[in-house]
């Protein structure tokens, strides 16, 4: 996935000069309070420290991308497209870049995390696109957001996986939080599934197919799914 993403926006920029140019990527970790503002609730993973939003930031366009290693970086973009994406981190400025880049580009205009109660919200217009695109499909949530489960479990049959051990083996909203090796059971069982963009920074996203409709959601993912044509959800990013 991350070379055909890598290849896909060589392929845009080609022409454009942004390689040749002494461009600067810049990026940062935002706090808590500045990725999501202050909303009603408190068991965010961006609250729970358990992730972080890394904002980067390119010719004055902005892009964002979760991850559980985060930092500071600044570099030129032809480096960030050729670097190794060996690890969450570098993965997660790279992905970070490509938002920034698409976003200057016009692309993509969703690229920065809504804020306060605009989860909440997002939430419920999931609940809406789910019913309007699949009637009543059973779903499996790749990645525990409390608001999406809150809401999808009152209405659908859902199963949830997630990475924070602390989730897992958990009653969240009344629906058991299972581990990642229960993908492949889960992805036979469902209709449709809603994935976390954050499987493209922690290399998780490979797996989630078998010919079931797969949405993909959160400001993480927005330029690369554009770019590749995936189904993408993320409709308060900004």
């Amino acid at each position: 996935m991350d070379e055909i993403v890598r290849g896909k926006l060589l392929e845009l920029i080609k022409g454009r000069n942004f390689e040749s140019e002494n461009i600067h990527i810049v990026a940062k970790t935002l706090t808590p309070e500045e990725a999501i503002g202050n909303p009603e609730h408190d068991d965010y993973p961006l609250q729970k420290g358990k992730e972080r939003l890394i904002q980067a930031e390119f010719r004055g366009s902005l892009g964002q991308a979760f991850t559980d290693m985060f930092g500071n970086y600044q570099s030129s973009l032809s480096e960030i497209l050729s670097m190794d994406l060996n690890n969450n981190f570098r993965r997660a400025i790279f992905v970070s870049a490509i938002n920034a880049v698409t976003r200057h580009l016009g692309i993509v205009d969703n690229t920065i995390h809504c804020k306060n109660e605009d989860p909440k919200e997002c939430a419920e217009k999931l609940v809406e696109y789910v019913k309007d695109t699949y009637g009543s499909p059973r779903i499996f949530l790749a990645g525990l957001q409390p608001r999406m489960l809150e809401a999808l479990s009152r209405v659908f049959e859902v199963r949830v996986t997630d990475l924070d051990e602390e989730n897992i083996g958990q009653k969240k909203f009344g629906v058991m939080v299972e581990s990642p090796d229960k993908k492949e059971e889960n992805m036979q069982w469902c209709d449709i599934a809603l994935v976390t963009g954050t499987t493209l920074t922690n290399n998780t996203i490979g797996g989630f197919n078998g010919g079931k409709p797969v949405v993909f959601f959160g400001v993480t993912i927005a330029g690369p799914a554009r770019l590749l044509g995936l189904n993408h959800f993320c409709p308060l990013g900004s």
